[in-house]
């Protein structure tokens, strides 16, 4: 018997009136048992006795009798349900003192106890010891016991105080079931199991997504570091050139000092080395005028008419041999000017040439493009030569070659950044330089000038001009034999530079760049050979650049 009292359960000892486990069952003629105090009280105010399970009628009021068999069951299954507690309690630990981070329990006096569970329906949080009634009592039984929590009021509704047992997925917020009734009628509501459910399912995507972004995020981590060294590496080597150049202008500037302090001092020492000559000089004739003053007091003494004249007709010449010299002092105004002057001067021109130095650092390797050449120009095999002849050359037209003005373009394009070349126009008395846009009229005679998407430079008729509407003209202090060329793309910059002198020449701004450049060449006409040398792409520029020092 004990062993068929392990197979039963709680629910087969309850009462269906009360629900709670039978005190005095007894069983009526049906065959179903209650609580004597239970079916006594349903059948007090009754006319007509019925079976509240089958619903059965007895026109007579059965005799109840406690059903002994069933009581000693009840009675087993009590003792084995407290032998299970017992069990439970003595096998655990003793009750563990909450630590800090524990949920406690709510029920427990003086030292708290760590909870074991949290109940959704009393919203307490109960030890092992408070959570029993919820083990053993029927009617708490049925309450809804979680892992324990805080905050257990937040798992409440604040409108209707009732649990959130509902999730709507219309307005993506927790419910109760009178949330769902009242203000969320025709919305698409589910169980918080059958939500949780779903969502875990896609717990899988998400945590791919989330990979996804943690490797983008990474990456973009990965390249602002990489940019950040990057950045540090081009300010130090800007920081280390700006060292040389201005280190080497400040010796300069040093030296125009020495040199101002070894002027004024030479000039000084130069006067001081005059009077003392002059003082020396002055010195002897005060020795001779003394002795001859001694010489004149024994003079007057004498009776000799003829040695008295002679003597002081020797005397006048001696006051007329040197006339007296006079030492001024020396004037140093607008020393200081004239040295700051020559100063000037000097820094102005290291100062063209360190600027053309970090200029050339942005040369490139230009050649000139065959099938851009009008008929009559000559190129060399390396692409680094170009000049005019009097005769038209066999080759295949096409929209990209020139056919009015003699002119080709540099095989290299560029749309961004920096690029500088140099071209040698020594022994020509006509040329023009500079660059131009793809889209460059290349069969009409058009003017070379930036309306018509040309920014050059030109020497016609022994004068030097930009060619812009009207022309500009230039006035050079010499003619240049190198000319460089340096485009700006996003700074909207094209500049003239005579390479010998480092002078600049001329300078179109604010242009607005919206397409490819290339490089212009135009060698100007033959002109019976007075003008038959060639233009040339200097590329000593790429190998000799070294930092300014």
């Amino acid at each position: 018997m004990a062993a068929a009292s392990c197979q039963l359960t709680e629910d087969q000892f309850l009462c269906c009136i009360c629900l709670e486990v039978f005190t005095d069952p007894v069983s009526s003629p049906c065959g179903h048992t209650y609580c004597k105090t239970c079916i006594t009280e349903h059948w007090k105010e009754k006319v007509l006795c019925t079976c509240p399970v089958c619903k059965k009628r007895f026109y007579t009021r059965p005799e109840l009798q406690v059903n002994v068999f069933i009581d000693q069951m009840v009675a087993q299954f009590r003792e084995s349900a407290q032998q299970k507690i017992r069990s439970s309690s003595s096998s655990s630990s003793e009750q563990q003192a909450a630590k800090p981070g524990d949920v406690c329990c709510d029920i427990c006096t003086g030292t708290k106890s760590k909870a074991l569970k949290s109940c959704l329906v009393c919203l307490v949080s109960y030890c092992q010891t408070h959570l029993e009634p919820h083990m053993t009592v029927p009617g708490l039984k049925t309450h809804s016991v979680i892992d324990p929590v805080t905050n257990l009021e937040t798992r409440i509704c604040q409108k209707h105080f009732q649990r959130l047992e509902m999730f709507c997925r219309s307005d993506e917020k927790f419910v109760c079931k009178m949330c769902m009734v009242s203000d969320h009628q025709g919305h698409s509501v589910v169980s918080l199991k059958e939500e949780y459910e779903q969502r875990k399912s896609q717990i899988g995507n998400k945590v791919g997504e989330m990979k996804k972004f943690i490797k983008k995020k990474q990456t973009k981590i990965q390249y602002i570091r990489d940019s950040v060294e990057l950045s540090n590496e081009a300010a130090d080597r800007q920081k280390a050139e700006g060292f040389l150049v201005f280190n080497n202008l400040r010796q300069y500037v040093d030296q125009g000092l020495k040199n101002f302090f070894d002027t004024i001092e030479e000039k000084q020492r130069s006067k001081e080395k005059q009077a003392e000559g002059v003082i020396t000089e002055l010195e002897e004739e005060i020795s001779v005028l003394m002795r001859r003053s001694s010489e004149v007091k024994d003079l007057s003494r004498s009776e000799s008419y003829l040695s008295l004249l002679q003597t002081l007709t020797s005397f006048k010449a001696l006051h007329t041999k040197n006339p007296m010299v006079d030492i001024h002092p020396s004037s140093y105004e607008g020393s200081v000017f004239r040295a700051l002057v020559e100063l000037e001067n000097v820094l102005h021109e290291e100062m063209r040439k360190a600027k053309l130095k970090l200029i050339q650092r942005y040369a490139v390797d230009v050649t000139v493009d065959p099938d851009t050449a009008h008929p009559r120009l000559v190129l060399s095999k390396d692409g680094k030569q170009v000049s005019s002849n009097n005769e038209w050359r066999a080759v295949k037209d096409s929209p990209k070659r020139f056919s009015v003005w003699l002119n080709v373009l540099g095989k290299q394009s560029f749309s961004s950044g920096m690029f500088y070349f140099e071209v040698q126009v020594r022994e020509k008395n006509e040329w023009y330089l500079g660059v131009g846009c793809q889209s460059m009229k290349r069969k009409q005679r058009v003017p070379l000038n930036p309306e018509n998407g040309y920014w050059t430079l030109q020497l016609k008729n022994d004068g030097y001009s930009a060619c812009v509407d009207p022309d500009v003209c230039l006035h050079l202090r010499s003619s240049p034999q190198n000319i460089g060329v340096f485009v700006g793309y996003d700074s909207g910059v094209v500049s003239f530079y005579d390479v010998h002198s480092a002078e600049l020449i001329y300078s179109f701004t604010n242009c607005s760049f919206k397409e490819k450049l290339y490089p212009f060449f135009n060698p100007g006409r033959n002109d019976s050979g007075e003008n038959a040398a060639p233009l040339i792409i200097t590329a000593d520029i790429l190998t000799s650049w070294n930092p300014i020092h």
